[in-house]
């Protein structure tokens, strides 16, 4: 920036030669400077920009300006995007480039498949309603992670996850089952899924028939129809994992384990939720409930 060049260098050559060389008004030059002083003596801005840089660590510098900007002013900052942009600056914050990743299912096989009952409706008031699922997959020294999980979406909650070496019918039906321990749901909830042979097998079905779960898969290749729980793996490969080199499945499973509990269900601000975590989401759908 040429006005900092001038701070910088202001006892080399004379302030009214060096505007005059970086073709900047001596005016200019004053004002920048009262306005840098005034951000250095101002405890308020200084504050803000250890918050910033707080936050930035804590998400893994995941957070953009209007995350970021969310972000402070909940803590009771009163800024804009725009702010929120400049302050990530001054605090030397970048946000982390993302990759693109493909989704692969195995959905040639010749179980019988369920009739799609959710057909993009997302929008889900209650939770327990309606949890969509599926699989993806981590690489680490030791080989393939396999992981699935189970999210609310009424909530965007990961409710249920499973991990293993091998991508087994076990691997789902486990994920499933944690999701209906802790939660309990109850008989007449929605299973989505893509149409990928462990949700069609006979074990899976056997489980959503013995909880009163009904079953529901996307059309044939369509990875819109089950939108919410690839926009999660996304968050996960992009935020996580793609920066890590896990040399053994352990350590992917552990540090999955540390994302999805303790960032992503708790801290992860979500933009569908109005910036709230999806544990902050659902408590307050737990108080209106109280309060009505």
């Amino acid at each position: 920036m040429k006005y900092a060049f001038i701070t910088q260098h202001k006892n080399a050559y004379p302030i009214s030669l060096q505007c005059q060389v970086l073709g900047v008004s001596r005016n200019g030059y004053y004002q920048y400077r009262k306005n840098r002083e005034g951000r250095l003596e101002d405890p308020v801005h200084q504050e803000m920009i250890e918050w910033v840089r707080d936050i930035a660590k804590s998400s893994d510098d995941t957070y953009g300006s209007r995350r970021m900007k969310k972000a402070l002013n909940v803590l009771g900052y009163s800024v804009s995007r725009n702010k929120a942009r400049k302050l990530m600056r001054e605090a030397n914050v970048q946000v982390r480039q993302r990759k693109k990743y493909k989704v692969t299912t195995n959905s040639n096989h010749k179980q019988p498949v369920f009739e799609n009952l959710v057909e993009r409706q997302f929008d889900i008031d209650r939770p327990d309603q309606v949890y969509a699922t599926d699989i993806t997959y981590v690489w680490t020294q030791e080989g393939w992670l396999y992981l699935a999980v189970v999210i609310d979406l009424c909530t965007r909650k990961v409710v249920g996850w499973s991990m293993s070496s091998r991508m087994k019918t076990q691997l789902v039906c486990d994920a499933l089952q944690m999701a209906i321990w802790r939660r309990q749901p109850k008989a007449g909830l929605i299973h989505h899924s893509d149409r990928g042979s462990q949700y069609a097998s006979k074990a899976f079905r056997r489980l959503l028939k013995a909880h009163g779960i009904e079953g529901s898969m996307s059309r044939k290749g369509d990875c819109w129809d089950n939108a919410v729980v690839e926009s999660f793996f996304g968050s996960l490969k992009q935020e996580r994992v793609q920066w890590r080199n896990y040399q053994s499945r352990y350590e992917a499973q552990q540090d999955i384990l540390d994302y999805i509990s303790m960032f992503y269900n708790s801290c992860r601000l979500h933009s569908y939720l109005g910036y709230m975590s999806p544990n902050e989401y659902e408590r307050q759908l737990v108080e209106q409930k109280k309060a009505a």
